[in-house]
């Protein structure tokens, strides 16, 4: 007995949330921009539980990502700073998650110039290696098993960050539509 055929990408199409989407010129944007929003839901999931396994229960996933940004080569970093690197508008949002990581010790304020700045803790610090140790353990243990070219995926992110810039295009186009 062979085993069940299963259709094929053509056949199915491409994988969407809105087929009137993929109905237009580019369906394989459509597809990309689904899988993008798996991903980051998926991203966003695993990096609040992992931070929590490590000792940081409670902190959403932009506060986790504050928190590796602000330890990122143990410099301080402005609010500007950090919401230019995550391509964030909303101030306040960066700002909260701050005032939230300065609350629970991990981050300490600090000034540069007339700037306020943040620098990681001791404690800070410590929460992220518990979080690169589980990290390793927990997923790039299991993405390693997968046999994926390393120089394949660094392409693909540089495609991300381009397509990001393309997305900000539209939207400042979108703007004054």
């Amino acid at each position: 007995m062979s085993a069940p055929k299963t259709p094929s990408r053509d056949k199915v199409g491409p994988i969407v949330s809105a087929a009137h989407l993929a109905d237009g010129g580019m369906p394989s944007l459509s597809e990309m921009e689904f899988a993008l929003v798996i991903a980051s839901n998926a991203f966003q999931r695993w990096i609040t539980r992992c931070t929590a396994a490590a000792g940081g229960e409670g902190l959403s996933s932009m506060e986790v990502q504050i928190l590796h940004a602000v330890n990122h080569r143990e410099r301080d970093k402005s609010q500007a700073d950090l919401c230019m690197m995550f391509n964030i508008e909303d101030t306040h949002v960066v700002a909260y998650a701050l005032k939230k990581l300065q609350g629970l010790g991990l981050v300490a304020p600090g000034r540069r110039g007339k700037e306020k700045t943040a620098r990681i803790t001791k404690e800070g610090a410590e929460l992220c290696l518990r979080y690169r140790d589980l990290r390793e353990k927990l997923l790039v243990d299991q993405v390693k098993s997968l046999g994926l070219d390393e120089t394949r995926i660094s392409e693909i992110a540089a495609l991300m960050r381009v397509m990001s810039g393309q997305y900000d295009q539209a939207s400042r186009a979108a703007t004054s539509y």
